[in-house]
């Protein structure tokens, strides 16, 4: 019988079901081993589609431990095969003894080789990979040096392809490979959206805690990639509140403490911002407790914010809505506002607003200070624009001078015509000097400082 990739494997289990895969078992005890060993040897020559059939059939029919070699070794061929220069074909690699066998299979791969230097083909070739070989391929690949973008890209693919219309025991299964495969990669490599994506699957299918604590764990890191749109879901079955407040608050606390990346000051504002917007939309909610609402507020360090503003703005909207609140709620939601940090017109409105405690409007010092600030900055700008009509009237007055004594010339040579042509360039400049008075008389006076 000849061996061929196509029956190599089934000869392999045969063997090791009629237990002729060693050696010595008696006289006139054939052994297929040395035969299978052989033939094995000339693998690098089997085309991409051999090497996808004979993976097939081995998750399928090896079970025995003794002939796991041949497993590992269609598995590192079909790496390498992928990790080849050539990776943008998988037939463009296979040997010349059966490249056109399968030419008319390369129509069905266009639509994914549309990604980066069509590193995305094999996706669709691998969905048949049951979960407990998911990891020996992946791993493979990582050993291979596999961009581990597009690893991240198949596991997701994998993920949701093999859940669709999947029973809930093997969605929650292939979930919980997913999730430990993850972490084997480049955090940088994860797209932040899948994982979200990951994290809502995960919480509909109420998974165990500890696997969402380890979705939760790779999100962190990349909250500065999120959106608002990310951040607002849905509360957890039981509370009232719209939105998961304590979903946000262990992000936060992961970004800030527990990320494996480097907290830069240009992700800080980027998280900073992002707060700052879901504390805006979940203070309306009237069933967000004050204790929740003020761990939001003080989640980040008064030095991450540059502005207080939209926190204000927050806060007001929260006191509004939760009018019985008693002045010490009151006070430990306010405490986190910084008065130095906002903007003057915001401190002058805080000073009036009836809903804040009086405790936590500014001092008298501290709304002098935004006053002065205020005068200089409306000083600066009428004094530019008095300058300006200065400059003008100035050389109104040289242009006037310089005409009258074009005039007593012209008088004095008897040049009329001369005369009457200057008169009336002079009566321009009068109008236009009027005009200029005017401007003057209407503008605003210099605001006196407060003393």
């Amino acid at each position: 019988m000849e061996l061929t990739p196509s029956n190599v494997v089934r000869l392999c289990s045969s063997a090791d079901f009629s237990e002729m895969d060693c050696d010595g078992l008696g006289i006139g005890t054939p052994s297929l081993k040395p035969h299978i060993e052989k033939f094995l040897e000339g693998i690098r020559f089997w085309t991409f589609s051999e090497l996808i059939e004979a993976l097939k059939q081995c998750q399928h029919l090896i079970s025995s431990k003794s002939y796991s070699a041949i497993l590992d070794r269609i598995v590192d061929h079909l790496m390498e095969r992928l990790a080849s220069p050539c990776n943008t074909s998988p037939y463009t690699c296979s040997s010349n003894r059966s490249s056109s066998q399968f030419s008319s299979d390369t129509s069905s791969n266009n639509s994914w080789r549309s990604y980066s230097s069509g590193a995305t083909w094999w996706f669709e070739h691998f969905r048949f990979l049951k979960i407990d070989l998911l990891e020996k391929v992946i791993r493979t690949m990582i050993s291979h040096d596999f961009d581990h973008i597009v690893v991240s890209k198949f596991l997701f693919y994998y993920h949701s392809f093999n859940c669709l219309g999947s029973a809930q025991a093997e969605m929650i299964g292939t979930t919980k490979v997913i999730v430990n495969l993850l972490p084997l990669l480049d955090m940088r490599s994860i797209s932040c959206r899948d994982l979200f994506n990951l994290n809502r699957i995960a919480t509909s299918l109420r998974i165990s805690r500890c696997c969402r604590n380890k979705i939760e764990s790779l999100i962190g890191p990349l909250l500065d990639q999120a959106t608002i749109d990310y951040l607002l879901l849905p509360s957890p079955h039981g509370k009232d509140h719209a939105f998961d407040v304590d979903f946000v608050l262990r992000l936060m606390r992961t970004f800030l403490f527990g990320g494996s990346l480097e907290l830069s000051l240009i992700r800080l504002k980027r998280v900073v911002k992002l707060m700052d917007l879901f504390i805006v939309e979940v203070a309306p909610d009237p069933h967000l407790k004050p204790s929740e609402f003020e761990a939001l507020v003080a989640v980040l360090p008064d030095t991450a914010r540059e502005s207080h503003d939209q926190l204000y703005l927050a806060i007001d909207m929260y006191l509004k809505v939760h009018a019985g609140l008693s002045e010490k709620e009151k006070m430990s939601i306010c405490s986190a506002l910084n008065h130095e940090k906002l903007s003057a017109e915001l401190l002058r409105h805080l000073t009036r607003n009836l809903v804040f405690p009086s405790e936590a409007k500014p001092r008298a010092h501290v709304a002098k200070l935004s006053r002065m600030k205020t005068l200089l900055q409306e000083n600066d700008h009428v004094k530019n624009i008095f300058d300006s009509m200065f400059r003008k009237s100035f050389k109104n007055i040289d242009v006037k001078e310089d005409v009258e004594s074009r005039i007593h010339d012209a008088e004095d040579l008897k040049q009329s015509s001369e005369v009457q042509k200057l008169r009336g360039d002079l009566e321009g400049t009068e109008s236009e000097k009027k005009s200029g008075i005017n401007v003057m008389n209407n503008a605003t006076y210099l605001p006196k400082l407060c003393s």
